[in-house]
């Protein structure tokens, strides 16, 4: 169920996402509440499960990987999904899974040194797991990657049912 975010709410989480390093007394000078406040806000977001920590992003071709792939698998036996989410966990170069609809068991991302690398992968990691196929994606450049947006659905909520 989704948590209803007042404008406090709001305003911490606008900055905190354009700023995870911001400090939080900078956080309440901008919102005119106490330092407390903000810590106390920012646990309640956490405890809700709205924030999930924060982290720093790496860019993947900095650090040599210049491939990026998405792949749409399709398992031998559906049924075994838990026992290959598990096994591709231990896959560093997954860095994605999503159960999806449409004609795919799953959806996974991953980051490969270049083609052959990713060719390895494919062949030594991932077919090994139960695959009666795979459908490759390969990304030439990632044009948006951004967090979701905080909008203000009152307005929206009037108009439409969600």
């Amino acid at each position: 169920m989704a948590h209803r975010l007042d404008s406090l709410d709001k305003k911490i989480l606008e900055l905190i996402i354009a700023d995870a390093r911001i400090p939080f007394l900078e956080v309440a000078r901008a919102c005119n509440v106490s330092g407390a406040a903000i810590h106390q806000r920012i646990q309640k977001l956490t405890s809700l499960g709205i924030l999930k920590g924060s982290q720093f992003n790496i860019d993947p071709e900095k650090i040599g990987y210049e491939t990026c792939a998405y792949i749409g698998l399709y398992l031998k036996d559906p049924e075994k999904f838990d026992d290959v989410v598990e096994e591709l966990r231990k896959i560093p170069e997954v860095v994605e899974c999503h159960y999806t609809t449409g004609s795919y068991d799953m959806f996974i991302k991953i980051y490969a040194y270049n083609n052959h690398h990713l060719l390895t992968v494919i062949h030594d990691k991932l077919q090994p797991l139960g695959l009666s196929r795979s459908e490759t994606i390969i990304s030439f450049n990632e044009a948006i990657n951004r967090p979701i947006s905080i909008v203000d659905r009152a307005a929206e909520d009037e108009n439409d049912e969600y």
